[in-house]
């Protein structure tokens, strides 16, 4: 198929995984452009990874008629007004998480989208690779029978000890269930299928935080937002799952998903991964039992989204990552907030269905 010229918004810390995916492994794309508000860092990324033009200015590269897609990888605060400018430019956009910061700017975008005929999509696409795709088959096969139940934690505590810029962990969009919560929600969306309503508690652990990491070390961050939040999820199939995500608990593990059903339960690897150690457990067996791995994509692979994206534009075809599903995630990430504020079960409006698995190629890097 023709190559998908793309632009890419932002070169953070995120990026660098992205261009080197882009670039080297998925076929069917070409990073076209690079645009950054700090001109060096732009231009550095152009010179390592081969990208013939480097903009300063969105707008420069919103107007440039050959980009097809813009990759948004700005801060979470900037999500919304970024897409909708690029949409509203005509280009497709794929974004990284989560979609907007608030489930009504996020359905804007996606009113925006479909008004102007635009693909709208954007991470995580972990859920595309080998350890959730392996976990989505032996589900479907049933080898734990029904899904009655879920638990999913994750535990860490203090991105201002080893993050250079920590101050957006605790800024509006962000936080654990906004900034971790999509990998783990968008894992449990495509194991169990649409979640009915939630119910939630949120806290916050600490009313600021003291940067120890260089080269703020010793600044002051205020806590704009919960960092600490429980809550039960409710699946349109009956399944009931339970939810912790914190940045305020020392522990030893932070990633712990598991899937439960009438004849076993299911250890998914760390979604915030591609790959990863799947366990089983069935009663027959007596113990959990290691799974081996069933499809492509065990390392860090991000970018496949992007891809499926490219090539369901070129194809005219849906694809996974698709803003259907960013909008539900968002809705979930929202509402265990929402839930805590108004102290009461609450059902989610956003539709969704199921992904369609991935399949296996000859050939690593084509969809």
């Amino acid at each position: 198929m023709k190559e998908v010229k793309i632009g890419v918004l932002g070169v953070g810390a995120i990026s660098g995984i992205y261009l080197q995916n882009l670039t080297c492994l998925f076929r069917g794309v070409k990073v076209d452009v690079v645009c950054d508000l700090v001109a060096e860092r732009a231009e550095k990324a152009a010179k390592e990874y081969g990208i013939p033009k480097v903009y300063g200015k969105p707008e420069e590269m919103f107007a440039d008629p050959e980009i097809e897609i813009i990759l948004n990888l700005t801060r979470p605060l900037e999500h919304y007004h970024t897409t909708k400018a690029a949409l509203t430019a005509g280009k497709h956009v794929y974004t990284e998480k989560p979609l907007a910061t608030t489930y009504e700017e996020g359905a804007k975008l996606l009113e925006l989208a479909n008004q102007k005929g635009l693909l709208l999509g954007g991470a995580p696409d972990t859920f595309l690779g080998a350890g959730i795709q392996t976990c989505r088959k032996l589900i479907d096969d049933g080898l734990i029978g029904r899904v009655i139940g879920a638990e999913a934690r994750m535990v860490c505590h203090r991105h201002e000890s080893w993050h250079p810029a920590p101050e957006f962990y605790y800024q509006a969009g962000a936080g654990p269930m906004m900034d971790m919560g999509p990998y783990y929600m968008t894992a449990l969306i495509n194991l169990i299928g649409r979640v009915e309503g939630i119910s939630g508690m949120v806290g916050k652990g600490f009313a600021h935080r003291v940067i120890t990491s260089e080269p703020k070390k010793g600044e002051i961050i205020p806590v704009e937002v919960p960092t600490h939040t429980a809550g039960l999820m409710k699946f349109e199939n009956g399944a009931i799952a339970t939810v912790l995500t914190t940045f305020d608990v020392y522990y030893d593990r932070q990633a712990s998903l598991e899937i439960y059903g009438t004849k076993g339960t299911l250890r998914v690897p760390d979604p915030n991964c591609f790959g990863g150690s799947i366990w089983l457990l069935r009663p027959e067996d007596g113990s959990f039992k290691e799974m081996p791995l069933l499809f492509d994509y065990k390392e860090n692979s991000r970018g496949v989204g992007v891809a499926d994206m490219a090539k369901a534009l070129r194809e005219k075809h849906v694809f996974r990552a698709d803003a259907q599903q960013l909008l539900h995630v968002l809705e979930i990430l929202t509402t265990f907030e929402k839930s805590s504020e108004q102290g009461r079960y609450m059902e989610l409006s956003s539709p969704y269905k199921q992904r369609e698995v991935m399949e296996n190629l000859p050939v690593s890097g084509i969809l």
